[in-house]
């Protein structure tokens, strides 16, 4: 048994969606569906047997198609997957979900009603760094995590509907939340426009946690170098997630402080802890490829996926949140 797919939207992702889900298990990619002659006439060159059409509502009433994958821009995707998933079609949206939390709430009722998979293609939780990370938290052999700080940051693509938040921070928010059990409870966030529209082309976001956790999010288009750095650290050792490295994406550190008060000289003392940095292997599997696998599966199973409706949900609550406190001048925000 196999799942036919159609792919709306054959922009900057499409292309690579196109190749993995042809290439995942039970899949056949059936339709392409995009505005531009000119989108359509690439895939046409490079995948005959894929029927191309501009025409959505064809796509989404056909009886042919048992799946529809969304990458076109965030502010289309709740009509589209709302008319998708009312013709009983399993949807996969690209991140971030939505543009607001009410509609991926409505959306994941929609989907829990009629029986079907709804997922978001958060493609960080398929690699082989974060799974490794995850690992080594669920191992305890970092011990209690006391932060998350990453960097996204790079020069361009300044987007027309979106901030940077809403453009990078999906990315390193479903990270978070894959490690990190335990839910912030609100949120702090910055952020300025150089472009005199009102979209932030720099921002910082804080999550707030009930303990001493701390997660915090740098991220820019305005920046001279590309950076794509994470750190989470705990208080046996620290990770360091360089996804713009080759091979050796993770360094785990063997570094660390321990402290104690000197009551009678009213003073901090602190004891550093340098030891071994070691590189752990990976798995070399093509994320998107696994994501594409695990959507397939989880739809023709009915089986809960990696990367779920919820967890999408819980990035657009962070974004939201985020949103409101930039324009409240940084005001905490609670969740």
């Amino acid at each position: 048994m196999s799942l036919n797919i159609a792919i709306i939207g054959y922009g900057y992702w499409g292309p690579n969606l196109v190749r993995n889900f042809t290439n995942a298990v039970n899949s056949k990619v059936t339709h392409v569906v995009d505005f531009r002659p000119e989108r359509l006439s690439l895939v046409n060159k490079m995948y005959p047997s894929i029927e191309t059409t501009n025409n959505v509502d064809e796509i989404i009433n056909s009886t042919k198609v048992d799946a529809v994958v969304i990458a076109t821009p965030v502010f289309t995707h709740f009509e589209l997957a709302k008319k998708a998933l009312l013709n009983g079609k399993h949807v996969l949206l690209e991140k971030p979900m939505t543009s607001t939390v009410a509609e991926a709430i409505e959306l994941i009722d929609l989907a829990d009603k009629m029986g079907l998979l709804l997922m978001v293609d958060h493609t960080f939780l398929y690699t082989g760094a974060v799974r490794k990370m995850k690992e080594l938290i669920e191992r305890r052999e970092l011990g209690t995590i006391n932060y998350f700080d990453s960097t996204r940051i790079n020069l361009g693509l300044f987007q027309p509907d979106v901030n940077v938040l809403w453009d990078l921070a999906p990315h390193d928010i479903s990270i978070l939340l894959f490690l990190i059990n335990e839910k912030p409870l609100s949120v702090n966030a910055t952020g300025v426009s150089h472009t005199n529209n009102g979209i932030e082309n720099i921002a910082y976001l804080t999550t707030n946690y009930s303990s001493n956790l701390l997660a915090h999010f740098n991220c820019s288009w305005s920046s001279p170098v590309k950076l794509r750095n994470t750190l989470v650290g705990g208080d046996k050792k620290m990770v360091l997630f360089n996804d713009l490295e080759p091979s050796e994406k993770l360094r785990v550190y063997d570094t660390g402080y321990n402290y104690k008060t000197d009551e009678e000289k009213n003073k901090l003392l602190v004891d550093y802890r340098t030891g071994d940095v070691y590189i752990p292997k990976l798995e070399m599997k093509e994320a998107l490829l696994e994501m594409a696998n695990d959507f397939v599966q989880s739809a023709l199973n009915k089986k809960q996926p990696v990367s779920t409706s919820q967890l999408g949900l819980e990035v657009i609550k962070i974004l939201e949140a985020s949103q409101t406190s930039i324009k409240s001048n940084g005001k905490e925000i609670k969740l």
